[in-house]
């Protein structure tokens, strides 16, 4: 089965910068798309940032091109989100994702917490 577990979030003020991990277990991690979702409180999930299997392509939301920055390592079996020049809209509970395309199957973990201070 499936795990995953993010961390890495907390409270930061505008303009700082967190960096969120993923770590995967119970498959094949390199099979797997990656993503990062978050939810604002009173708002629907949104995606934040994709990256295919091996990590060639990614997609970022218009809302954080070029603040955000999406990896992975396949051989750590953890992906990561690097967020810079955070603003407070940015806060939210941020999700990692796991898509499996060959079986249509997807994969969430508990989420962790960003906080961005004004």
């Amino acid at each position: 089965q499936v795990q995953l577990m993010e961390s890495g979030g907390g409270l930061v003020q505008a303009g700082g910068s967190l960096r969120l991990s993923c770590v995967f277990s119970g498959g094949a991690f390199s099979s797997y798309n990656m993503g990062w979702y978050r939810q604002a409180p009173g708002k629907k999930r949104e995606s934040v940032a994709l990256i295919s299997q091996g990590g060639l392509s990614t997609y970022y939301a218009d809302s954080v091109k070029g603040r955000f920055t999406i990896s992975r390592d396949n051989a750590k079996n953890h992906a990561y989100l690097q967020m810079n020049s955070l603003e407070p809209e940015d806060t939210a509970v941020y999700y990692c994702s796991a898509y499996l395309m060959s079986s249509n199957e997807d994969y969430w973990g508990k989420g962790t917490l960003v906080t961005v201070s004004s």
